[in-house]
């Protein structure tokens, strides 16, 4: 089987829901990062097998349709959207790379999007004639008789089990901002569609005494969440084009090699926790440690989370989400784990262009409700 080659990597903006991409559907998000990603590797549109695209809360329809066909996409190239939850974007990624690996294509478009400011409102139709709907924020992700917490209701009593403090919390949180600042200096793959935001819009100086003073949302006075530390929603998209070993090869372009990836299960009264597990048996699986990732974009959708994550597995500050993570970006639920592989794209071409090693390898993480998490991890190759 021959490996998946991650040849371009584009994303937008992230903006707040409400904020500067409010006006945008999410396949309206997507579709000018298609194109660019086509652009980029000098590929033609007719060369792309498949389109899959990662969205969590659109609660029906095919938006990796619709962003294929508003991209100008031959009407004869398939295309499939994904749903699980935040591992979307990034469970898109690796099913296109399993469709290369199993010979079932050579060129593909994955990632995600999510627009947090036009998504449906969600009713729960009524069983008897006569009732009204019943409006609802959030489908269940785990039925009786498991634990289906709200996701900061679980992240408030991982940080209280773990004894993580408020103030530690708000310092990872700053940090992430203070990484994504210092991080506005380089050249990076954004898309800005019908907008003028270049950059993303949440991402702000932030001090630990400014948000100490945020009030807990969720959990107790010594270790509860605050809005400083959980990822605000968010409207965004971020996409890869995979192509074929050969294929790259044959077109002279570098990239990034999936070595490994996957998808896992785990408790889904503890979705925090089950990257920990993912990550071990992906870099087992490619003989890594974590102290050989140059880069380990984690996502930040509690500060807690990641951080209990980052511990456990030993990840080196300096290695950890160093271009800013969730925290300081926002969380576009379905769109978040392709932001990742765009991130270590990013990361990647930064070091090469300045002359760093042409050594590279890194891991992506997300989890999900319901239990679930996504990893990757990638390899630097030279054609």
């Amino acid at each position: 089987m021959g490996r998946a080659v991650i040849a371009a990597a584009r994303r937008t903006p992230i903006a707040p829901r409400g904020g500067a991409l409010k006006d945008l559907q999410a396949d309206e998000l997507a579709a000018p990062v298609f194109s660019k990603l086509l652009n980029d590797a000098n590929v033609a549109g007719c060369m792309v097998d498949h389109v899959l695209l990662g969205n969590a809360l659109y609660a029906g329809g095919n938006p990796a349709r619709m962003a294929a066909l508003r991209a100008d996409l031959p009407a004869t190239v398939p295309a499939m959207t994904i749903d699980t939850q935040c591992c979307s974007g990034l469970d898109a990624i690796i099913h296109g790379a399993r469709l290369i690996e199993a010979g079932a294509a050579r060129c593909v478009i994955a990632g995600g999007a999510e627009s947090y400011s036009r998504a449906p409102v969600r009713m729960h139709r009524p069983k008897a004639a006569g009732k009204e709907p019943v409006a609802y924020t959030r489908p269940a992700f785990a039925p009786p008789p498991f634990d289906d917490p709200d996701l900061s209701e679980a992240a408030a009593r991982l940080a209280a089990r773990l004894e993580i403090g408020r103030e530690d919390q708000t310092a990872f949180a700053v940090h992430s901002h203070e990484k994504a600042r210092a991080a506005k200096t380089l050249k990076k793959r954004v898309v800005c569609p019908g907008t003028d935001l270049v950059e993303d819009s949440f991402t702000r100086p932030l001090s630990i005494r400014a948000a100490m003073r945020a009030p807990v949302l969720y959990g107790d006075p010594e270790t509860g969440l605050s809005a400083a530390t959980i990822a605000c929603e968010a409207d965004g998209a971020a996409a890869v084009l995979l192509l074929s070993e050969d294929l790259a090869r044959e077109r002279g372009i570098s990239g990034l090699t999936v070595l490994e990836a996957g998808s896992m299960g785990g408790d889904p009264a503890d979705p925090a926790l089950v990257p920990i597990e993912m990550a071990r048996q992906l870099l087992n699986q490619a003989t890594f440690t974590v102290a050989d990732m140059n880069a380990v974009e984690l996502h930040e959708a509690y500060a807690v989370q990641a951080m209990a994550a980052a511990d456990t597995l030993g990840i080196p500050h300096g290695n950890l989400n160093s271009l800013g993570g969730g925290l300081a970006r926002g969380h576009p639920i379905g769109a978040s784990g392709a932001v990742l592989m765009v991130q270590l794209h990013d990361h990647w071409h930064t070091q090469r262009t300045q002359g760093f090693s042409e050594d590279f390898t890194a891991v992506a993480l997300i989890a999900a409700a319901g239990g679930l998490a996504a990893g990757v991890v990638v390899e630097a190759i030279k054609v």
